[in-house]
């Protein structure tokens, strides 16, 4: 188990909605490692927490599983593009831009923004 920075706090308030009223709290959220998760699995014993357990456990596991997958296919696409002249280039450049992950979408303004009414 680690507690979180103040930048990590504010990433997780902002992904997941139900945490939001962390976004207020004074004090820095710890969060589990995949090895804690599993240490706690192996501690709690009700049904209802093994079950969580259990499912937390699978889904580090899933994220190990993703982001291994995107490293080798990163690798592959290096060995790739040192194999192909530049008429590929616009194709790499494609399929990177396809590996990126979304940036989040800013929500808008909430609030009065002054001048007149409407």
């Amino acid at each position: 188990m680690f507690q979180l920075t103040e930048e990590e706090k504010g990433k997780v308030v902002t992904n997941c909605d139900h945490l939001k009223k962390l976004k207020f709290s004074p004090n820095q959220p710890y969060a589990f490692t995949e090895h804690g998760a599993i240490m706690l699995a192996t501690v709690l014993n009700s049904p209802v927490a093994v079950q969580t357990s259990t499912n937390i456990v699978k889904v580090f596991v899933r994220l190990r599983q993703m982001l291994a997958s995107n490293a080798e296919l990163a690798r592959k696409l290096r060995s790739l593009e040192k194999k192909y002249d530049a008429q590929f280039k616009i194709v790499f450049d494609a399929i990177r831009q396809l590996m990126t992950p979304p940036e989040p979408k800013k929500k808008g303004a909430i609030g009065f923004k002054g001048g007149k009414d409407v």
